[in-house]
């Protein structure tokens, strides 16, 4: 494909720096902002509807919730708990979706019986407000409070938390920034667990495998980690049979676990590899694919020469989303790592972070007829739906009544050139 940009989903009044998808409601929820420089560019959390309309997408803004001078730069989304970084802080809030249609009905049957009391009490309605016809808001409504915040990052110059993640069972928080550490929390209790420095500067990511045994740290000091609580377990390398790649010319970007489908035991861990350096000609970046309880490298290939500024692994664990600093989006396949989809430069400006729609019911609703779908957010504040449509398949059964047509035809024909044949 060439610089073809897909439309945009959504445009924000402020850089978009991450995005999620509730898998219950099936609400995207992005966010950003500009910081506590004034310089007019509010903060905020923006919740939209995302719908399928005649084969396309469409997404429509339900609720902007105003987070005064604090940007979020990473989220994690636990139910309906959203775990914000902002600045050095790991602030949540919890978010509900009430549905308007239902909260007017409500509204209009308590005002019947306030109605009803006034005519038994032998008193009118001295307003009149009680006959006259009101406009009732019909569409979904959002709410969100606060619930808590703790320090993620005590970095003494500029802390920022860069990372955050929930277990897969919701029992542990992640956090870590550019003081280099780790900072686990019990949730919901929010009570402190682990605090160690897992990296000399300051991390990059951190994920943490489905059974809670192993926390994988990916830090600027070209390490990825595996950590069992806070003990390391070992360093991983993934070049060890690529001598022509010296110990500092790459350093780690991301790292994600994914599940491998219908191997309910089977777990891996991908990661992203990026050139420590720029150069005029730029060197390859690197995808490596680990198995998850070993964390022995499995195969790993070239992902292209723009520089990889962030991963996703959807839910069924079969794709992988890459997004660049030059704007462009990619879909690979985990099997085999081989890259599905590819649209360069879309967004024009490096993409902060992807999200798969999950395999939710609604997800799927608005999955439509693509075998995978991934939305995308950029510093340029624009929100992108990337879709791969189903590809084409023959059922089993037809493919093999065709191959025997085909030996009966060539039978057939032997027979015919050649008399006695059979």
């Amino acid at each position: 494909m060439g610089k073809r940009k897909v439309p945009d989903l959504y445009r924000a009044p402020f850089p978009l720096y991450t995005i999620k998808v509730d898998p219950k409601t099936g609400l995207v929820i992005t966010a950003g902002g500009g910081g506590a420089s004034k310089t007019g560019i509010k903060n905020g959390v923006h919740f939209l509807s995302l719908e399928l309309v005649g084969g396309r997408h469409s997404a429509t803004l339900l609720h902007s919730h105003d987070t005064e001078t604090r940007a979020t730069m990473n989220m994690a989304l636990g139910g309906d708990v959203i775990a914000a970084g902002q600045d050095d802080t790991c602030a949540l809030m919890r978010f509900r979706q009430h549905d308007g249609r239902k909260a007017a009905a409500k509204d209009g049957e308590n005002r019947s019986k306030q109605g009803t009391a006034r005519k038994r009490g032998g008193r009118g309605d001295k307003s009149g407000s009680g006959n006259s016809p009101e406009m009732k808001d019909e569409t979904a409504q959002i709410t969100v409070e606060d619930v808590s915040s703790v320090k993620s990052d005590l970095s003494p110059l500029d802390p920022l938390q860069k990372c955050v993640r929930f277990s897969s069972d919701l029992k542990l928080l992640l956090a870590g920034g550019t003081d280099g550490h780790i900072r686990v929390w019990e949730y919901p209790s929010m009570k402190a667990k682990f605090d160690f420095k897992a990296h000399e500067s300051e991390l990059e990511d951190v994920d943490i495998s489905p059974d809670n045994k192993h926390i994988v740290t990916v830090g600027r000091d070209f390490a990825c980690s595996v950590w069992s609580g806070d003990q390391l377990a070992m360093g991983l390398c993934w070049h060890d049979n690529m001598p022509q790649i010296t110990e500092k010319m790459y350093r780690y970007q991301s790292c994600r676990f994914g599940k491998v489908e219908d191997q309910k035991d089977v777990v891996r861990l991908y990661t992203v590899q990026i050139p420590h350096k720029r150069e005029r000609k730029p060197p390859p970046c690197y995808l490596t694919k680990w198995d998850g309880h070993t964390f022995l490298p499995l195969l790993t290939k070239t992902c292209g020469n723009e520089v990889i500024s962030c991963l996703a692994v959807s839910d069924s664990g079969t794709f992988l989303g890459l997004g660049t600093v030059t704007g462009s989006l990619a879909i690979h396949i985990t099997f085999s790592l081989q890259r599905l989809y590819y649209m360069q430069e879309s967004h024009g400006i490096v993409v902060t972070d992807l999200a798969f729609l999950p395999n939710s019911t609604k997800g799927l609703a608005v999955k439509g007829d693509n075998e995978v779908a991934m939305l995308s957010v950029a510093v340029d504040s624009r929100c992108q739906m990337h879709a791969v449509p189903n590809r084409r398949t023959f059922p089993l059964w037809l493919v093999l009544i065709l191959c025997a047509f085909m030996v009966v035809g060539i039978i057939l024909l032997l027979q015919n050139l050649f008399p006695g044949f059979l």
